[in-house]
């Protein structure tokens, strides 16, 4: 077969793919060229630069297999991959101490002014007090996200005798302590740490999630990193408490826009350490990505399941036409489940009832777990992961079938359980579109929205129009309202759908009013 490579791929790579393909690279064509050519193979590599969208895609009409020779997959259209037959991958642990060793880096060098330092000896000057540092040891690092480069930084700081806490909702606190971390909540982490470094995905739910009010809440002299993605610490929110003197300092690599502007905020801002996205640039990750990567698209064109598969392999046409309408609403039950749980769930049951209950339901769980997992992991969760990332994470998966869904065609349950705690959602699809019909042991028919806020509350007058004035207050408009309950005078669930996002202001409040057992904020929208 035939292997089109369109930008810079270490030679190992390019070895291992030449030992049994014919491999051409082709750097620095221009779009317009990479697309006439396009037609003559069958598996094409890109890095972060080559941008394969729907049109690129379109005229590969041989691609099995499109290769990321690193984690993010951005710039490959992964649903036009998906409805064309081709698998994409990715290579997500080659670079994973080279982005552990590049924080490290960061944090060494603002703890120790050590570029500020040699600016300074550049410029003929001598200056040693101004330049007086910090030790680390001893210190505090928070590090909010536990996957594989967020263990490989607790491993090391912990040999650098510094205190380390963590955050991530499907770490258990046995897991954390294998690598020597003390597993607390985001909370903690922002009011502990002396140094605080983010290592989750970007989604809607962790894009900017530190900001100007999340900074004010932090220790004197704290020091903010970012290796993972643009824009999960705010930019602008990070520049002005730096020149605030509300942070004394951060250490950045990536950002919303890459190269930033040249207005942008951080370029001008005092206390800073400031790199080109280099968290993945070393000889070795640059090897190690090369080889992962090439690996997997020879299992794919030699008819196997690649590992690191990041869209889901094709159904056959029976299975595909039977089960594809309900991914969706498995996916946003997992997304519900996960927002509604109040702790990570150790076990979902799912339970298929009616018509897709004849076929292989294996995709359907694969959807709930990447509902569920969107915002903790790089990794797309699909058929060929599922099972091993919940697994890793401490998710016991158990699957249900039966012909007999009651009053539906079709009916998904999901029972998420944790600590105690159980959360049921049941769902079907109506007219093509997703529908909640249950919510815990209340029936329903909802069509699920961007922003939802839901309470659950002692079935009272007043209770609905005091929550509709808060939100009227805030300026949030409500685009539909779905009540449930019990009984009369017991309690109820409400769930409204918003056009506009919830502050914390109005979740206070209710949380505050005596009538309202509990509240959640549902976001189901996702930037990945």
């Amino acid at each position: 077969m035939r292997i089109l490579v369109v930008e810079p791929l270490a030679p190992e790579g390019i070895e291992l793919l030449r030992a049994h393909h014919d491999v051409d690279e082709k750097l620095g064509l221009p779009r317009e060229e990479i697309i006439a050519i396009l037609p003559d193979y069958d598996a094409l590599v890109v890095r972060s630069q080559v941008k394969a969208d729907a049109e690129m895609i379109a005229a590969g009409t041989r691609l099995v297999v499109i290769g990321r020779a690193g984690v993010g997959v951005d710039n490959v259209d992964l649903d036009a991959a998906t409805r064309a037959g081709i698998t994409v991958v990715n290579a997500p642990t080659g670079n994973t101490i080279a982005a552990a060793e590049h924080t490290l880096a960061l944090m060494f060098g603002l703890a120790r002014h050590t570029a500020d330092a040699h600016a300074s000896m550049k410029a003929g000057e001598w200056k040693r007090a101004k330049f007086t540092g910090h030790e680390l040891r001893g210190k505090t690092l928070g590090i909010v996200g536990l996957g594989k480069i967020g263990q490989a930084i607790a491993t090391r700081a912990r040999g650098m005798e510094m205190t380390v806490i963590g955050s991530d909702p499907f770490v258990t606190p046995e897991q954390a302590a294998t690598f020597g971390v003390e597993l607390v909540t985001f909370d903690d982490i922002v009011a502990r740490g002396d140094i605080i470094t983010v290592h989750v995905p970007k989604t809607k739910s962790t894009a900017g999630m530190i900001n100007r009010e999340v900074m004010a809440r932090m220790k004197p002299g704290v020091i903010l990193l970012n290796v993972a993605r643009g824009g999960i610490i705010d930019e602008q929110d990070l520049a002005d408490a730096l020149r605030d003197g509300v942070i004394a300092g951060a250490g950045i690599d990536v950002y919303t826009a890459e190269p930033p502007a040249a207005d942008h905020p951080l370029l001008t801002a005092p206390n800073t350490l400031l790199t080109p996205h280099l968290g993945a640039s070393t000889e070795e990750a640059q090897i190690a990505v090369a080889e992962e990567v090439a690996e997997q698209i020879l299992e794919v064109l030699d008819g196997r399941s690649a590992r690191y598969a990041v869209n889901a392999p094709l159904l056959t046409a029976e299975t595909a036409q039977a089960i594809a309408p309900y991914l969706p609403l498995a996916e946003t039950l997992g997304r519900f489940a996960a927002q509604l749980s109040p702790v990570a769930p150790r076990t979902l049951t799912l339970e298929i009832a009616g018509e897709p209950a004849a076929y292989d339901a294996s995709s359907l769980v694969a959807a709930v777990l990447r509902g569920l997992l969107e915002t903790t992991t790089e990794e797309r969760v699909n058929l060929v992961n599922a099972g091993t990332l919940a697994k890793a994470r401490g998710i016991e998966v158990v699957e249900r079938k039966t012909p007999n869904a009651g009053a539906f065609s079709a009916l998904l349950t999901l029972t998420a359980e944790a600590d105690g705690a159980t959360v049921t959602l049941a769902g079907t699809v109506a007219n093509g579109e997703p529908r909640l019909v249950r919510l815990q042991e209340h029936a329903m028919d909802l069509s699920p929205a961007g922003v939802m806020l839901i309470s659950h509350h002692r079935d009272r007058p007043g209770t609905v129009g005091r929550v509709g004035a808060l939100l009227g207050a805030a300026d949030v408009n409500i685009s539909s309202m779905t009540l449930a309950r019990s009984a009369p005078r017991a309690d109820a669930y409400m769930v409204l759908a918003l056009d506009d996002d919830v502050p914390q202001s109005v979740v206070d409040a209710m949380t505050a009013d005596e009538g309202i057992i509990d509240t959640w904020v549902v976001r189901l929208g996702g930037e990945r």
